[in-house]
């Protein structure tokens, strides 16, 4: 199998690997990845990474959680617009992905708090770096879905039902 000129995806599980120099960032540095030429695997750490971060509230709650361990509420006045039902589902999904730790405090009344793990944390960097994209660039972004709707006239009216 010939090495790709590009790196496709890296993927750590697949029998059918390329060893390939780490040359991604413009310098080599002898590290050695292994990449697939096969982009849409349903088994790829890549989708992995992109399904978790896709999710509407699960980048919104990791970041609400970078200072430190935070109750429930404290997260929903923090974030806003959130419901207490998607938050808990959201702190759910993340603790079963190992993203966030619960931590249960004895007391009365008992009290729950939601802490990043630390491999929660390495999500930060690349939250940030969407978060600068998104900065920069949702204004292209805004301007393209602007030009790709139909004009107030031509959208279809709702059905004025039975």
């Amino acid at each position: 199998m010939p090495v790709p000129s590009t790196p496709i995806l890296i993927d750590y599980r697949l029998s059918d690997r390329i060893s390939v120099p780490d040359t991604t960032l413009g310098r080599g540095s002898g590290t050695i990845r292994y990449v697939t030429a096969e982009p849409f695997l349903a088994d790829c750490r890549a989708r992995l990474a992109f399904d978790l971060l896709s999710h509407t509230w699960n980048a919104v709650v990791l970041w609400a959680l970078r200072d430190g361990p935070r109750r429930p509420v404290e997260l929903r006045e923090r974030i806003g617009g959130i419901s207490s039902k998607v938050l808990t589902e959201t702190l759910r999904r993340l603790e079963f992905n190992g993203l966030v730790d619960r931590h249960a405090r004895p007391g009365s009344p008992p009290r729950v708090d939601y802490g990043l793990t630390p491999l929660g944390r390495t999500l930060l960097a690349p939250i940030d770096a969407f978060g600068a994209w998104a900065f920069e660039h949702g204004d292209e972004v805004l301007a393209a879905q602007d030009a790709t709707r139909p004009p107030a006239s031509e959208e279809p009216r709702p059905h004025p039902g039975p």
